[in-house]
């Protein structure tokens, strides 16, 4: 038995030994390609620490009945990210089923990363740029959105509230950043008429969509029940996150919590992120748990 656990052992460090002088080899001959292999590796093993995770906040929340609400704001936030992380590898999964498509679903992988790879296997230039990206493409839908609310303001009965809205709408297209006193004046317009999910027409809703990096190709009635759900969970965490604090959060944490709220945190400093961040809270605080 000691001589088998030896054997293990020795086996175990020359495996060892000459995967080190593999990627020894990789990174002085073919370093473009040591880079893309050793952030795959990296990539794999953070996800499957990642798994491992998951699967304890599931057990813990099946043992002790929790519901996702009553979650830890960073367990929370772990299993929001890692849902959508599943829901984009699913289609990879699909396409490398039929035999050989494994090796053309390589190429379209290495060819297009920001689609098809999920954010461990990015590189740290790739975060920035793939970050930047997105954020690109959500700010093109926000004139869309502000030109929505500023068309249905316009139809408004109460004079004091069309002239709020109308002013928001003006302060947002000439870039400056509205006050919370002002958002929270007009916040009871969007419980119902006309601002309400419910009430937005199929292409505001759209709009509104991109904005939060959910799929506008959907039947008008889906589009609002997905729109209305994943607002909810923002929601949720908004609230979990008050509970432990900006604070207690690392610079990480506040860049990844600004982002998926809509603020292009990659180019801004820490402290501006954790001053939005509060200012976000303030508001989201004031609002009830029931969207539209």
């Amino acid at each position: 038995m000691t001589n088998s656990k030896s054997l293990l052992s020795t086996l175990v460090s020359k495996v060892k030994y000459l995967n080190t002088k593999y990627e020894s080899f990789l990174e002085r001959t073919f370093p473009n390609f040591y880079q893309l292999y050793s952030t795959f590796i990296k990539g794999f093993r953070v996800f499957f620490s990642e798994v491992k995770e998951i699967r304890r906040i599931k057990m813990n929340m099946a043992h002790k009945n929790i519901k996702f609400n009553q979650l830890p704001y960073r367990e929370m936030e772990r299993l929001r990210q890692f849902r959508r992380d599943v829901m984009k590898v699913i289609p990879i999964g699909i396409l490398s089923l039929p035999p050989f498509f494994n090796y053309l679903v390589f190429v379209l992988m290495y060819l297009f990363p920001r689609q098809l790879l999920m954010r461990h296997f990015w590189t740290m230039k790739q975060q920035a740029e793939f970050l930047g990206t997105y954020h690109n493409m959500r700010k093109k839908a926000y004139a869309e959105v502000v030109d929505g609310l500023k068309n249905l303001s316009n139809v408004l009965s109460d004079p004091e509230l069309r002239k709020q809205m109308l002013d928001l709408c003006k302060k947002v297209h000439e870039g400056c950043h509205p006050d919370i006193a002002e958002l929270k004046a007009v916040k009871t317009l969007f419980v119902d008429h006309p601002f309400g999910i419910q009430q937005l027409k199929a292409q505001q809703v759209k709009a509104l969509s991109r904005v939060l990096f959910l799929t506008p190709h959907l039947p008008s009635l889906l589009l609002r029940y997905r729109l209305q759900s994943h607002l909810l969970e923002l929601h949720l965490l908004d609230q979990a996150m008050l509970q432990l604090g900006v604070k207690e959060l690392t610079d990480e944490e506040v860049a990844v919590a600004c982002y998926i709220r809509g603020l292009d945190s990659v180019h801004l400093n820490t402290m501006a992120c954790r001053l939005w961040l509060n200012q976000w809270l303030a508001l989201s605080s004031s609002l009830k748990g029931k969207t539209g």
